[in-house]
């Protein structure tokens, strides 16, 4: 074995030691702490069925309104398409209460929505309870499962398609032999990832629940925690809510199935010609969706800039704090990503498997839970309070992790497959050989993934909120407490802040991986 391949498969075992004290470790001690089931409220429960219900919901509407649009932009070609399906991906690193605020200039008591009913004589509506919380997660997620559809649409052969053409296919013909199988095959992953997702939103529930009935399990473990001080029911919760996402998330692995079609010769795709209401009805749904995902950012911009120069100074501090976490979490991501990959290239089949199911296993983990579990472990030690932002930081780390790591695994597998052999006959190892050969290849995967932790993680309203007092405050809490407060116009200063502050990190770091990346 040689000294490159013993210190990565080293470096690994420490990685992989703190993803089971994160993930199970944390887990444990909730589980010790839990007094069984039977100390749960019969409100509790009705948070656990709301949990359900609202991530169903969510998830259906998500993906029943994402076809329709993912079918619409493969169909046509525009100026702008490609500028659009990015905008569209905005959404996914937007902070959660930057959307909540977003969402509430629109459909809020004083929103767009509202004024217009008002104009007509028509009554308010109401964004508060779960009409609110599924409209929140359709926002949130409907650009996603468009994007994962739209990647269905375009796996499709091109030889099919032309065959189909050659056949006389009418749009329903296609619809049915081709589109609906591969719809079979990528349709219930996306519900089931936006299920998942839905399950673990804890800030969409706090700013827009509305209510005890209205209230999710990860919510109902905050108030546990943090009002009631009771952390054998908290404990109890966690354990419900980490069944919920393990049981999501293994569905999620299993679901997809075989759509039947088979493989091409990766030729473009034939333009096919549609009836002219096709087209308006296309139209309309770009745009509708377009209107529905870009609206609410606009209003955070126009709202929140006339207040950005005069925030308070509590507020740009906790910006500060919030930067020190996201740069700290995404190093922290970026660098244990990098170390499973060449350990899971590096290890015989088995143990790679293991591996890399052990780097995915955030995916079925909630920040509720985690966080909970840290903080029963750190209590009997020292001040959780004066640890809150180191262990926001691991936490963002740990929960960023699969997404890094399915980014720069098959990069990895790449350039190992291409340049391999080239690198060893030239002697090439060790470090060397990972700056030289290795990170040029991998420059746009770490890039993406760099800014999507840091986004995310500059966003995040999770942990934090168990553990910091005001004086340890990040942006996203202190934009909180402004909404609590009533302080709309400094929260809207706030949210642009934010907003701003995780685009920009998220711009740097890709552009840092596009910029003379190797190809």
């Amino acid at each position: 074995m040689t000294r490159a391949r013993a210190l990565t498969l080293a470096l690994a075992g420490v990685v992989a030691l703190w993803l089971l004290a994160l993930n199970f470790g944390a887990l444990g001690a909730v589980a010790l702490r839990a007094e069984g089931l039977t100390g749960l409220r019969a409100a509790d429960w009705a948070a656990v069925r709301f949990t359900v219900l609202q991530a169903f919901l969510s998830a259906l509407l998500s993906v029943a309104l994402a076809i329709p649009v993912a079918r619409a932009l493969a169909r046509r070609q525009f100026a702008g398409r490609g500028l659009l399906i990015t905008l569209m991906g905005a959404p996914f690193i937007l902070p959660t209460l930057v959307a909540v605020l977003g969402l509430l200039a629109v459909f809020g008591r004083s929103g767009l929505v509202n004024e217009a009913l008002a104009l007509v004589g028509l009554g308010p509506v109401n964004i508060y309870g779960l009409h609110g919380v599924v409209l929140a997660h359709v926002f949130y997620n409907l650009p996603l499962a468009t994007r994962i559809i739209l990647q269905g649409w375009a796996t499709i052969p091109a030889e099919r398609v032309r065959l189909a053409v050659s056949l006389g296919f009418t749009p329903s013909d296609r619809l049915r032999h081709l589109e609906a199988p591969m719809l079979r095959e990528v349709a219930p992953g996306a519900f089931l990832l936006v299920f998942l997702i839905c399950l673990t939103s804890f800030a969409v529930a706090l700013a827009l629940g509305g209510g005890p009935r209205a209230t999710t399990v990860e919510l109902a473990i905050y108030q546990a925690f943090r009002f009631d001080y009771d952390m054998g029911r908290a404990a109890a919760l966690a354990l419900v809510q980490f069944a919920l996402c393990l049981g999501a998330g293994l569905l999620a692995l299993r679901v997809a199935l075989p759509s039947g079609l088979g493989g091409g010769l990766d030729r473009p795709l034939p333009r096919l010609e549609y009836r002219r209401g096709a087209l308006w009805g296309d139209s309309a749904l770009i745009a509708c969706a377009a209107l529905f995902l870009l609206v609410p950012l606009a209003l955070i911009v126009a709202r929140g800039a006339p207040y950005l120069a005069s925030l308070p100074a509590s507020v740009w501090q906790a910006a500060l704090r919030s930067l020190w976490v996201a740069l700290g979490a995404t190093a922290l991501t970026t660098a244990f990503a990098l170390v499973l990959a060449h350990a899971i290239l590096a290890l015989p089949r088995a143990g790679a498997l293991g591996l890399e199911w052990l780097g995915l296993a955030a995916l079925a983990a909630s920040p509720l839970v985690i966080g909970t579990g840290l903080f029963l472990i750190i209590r009997p030690i020292a001040d959780p309070r004066d640890l809150a932002l180191a262990v926001t930081m691991l936490v963002n780390a740990g929960l960023a992790l699969p997404f890094a790591l399915r980014l720069i695994l098959p990069a990895l597998r790449d350039a190992a497959a291409t340049q391999g052999r080239l690198a060893t006959s030239l002697g090439l190892h060790g470090f060397a050989r990972l700056r030289l050969v290795t990170l040029p290849r991998l420059r746009r995967p770490l890039g993406f993934a760099a800014g999507l932790t840091a986004a995310l993680s500059m966003g995040d309203l999770g942990v934090i909120l168990l553990f910091a007092e005001a004086d340890r405050a990040t942006l996203p809490m202190q934009l909180y407490r402004l909404m609590q407060a009533y302080r709309q116009d400094e929260a809207a200063g706030a949210a642009l802040l934010l907003l701003l502050s995780s685009l920009a990190l998220f711009w740097a770091f890709d552009r840092w991986g596009r910029a003379d990346a190797a190809a």
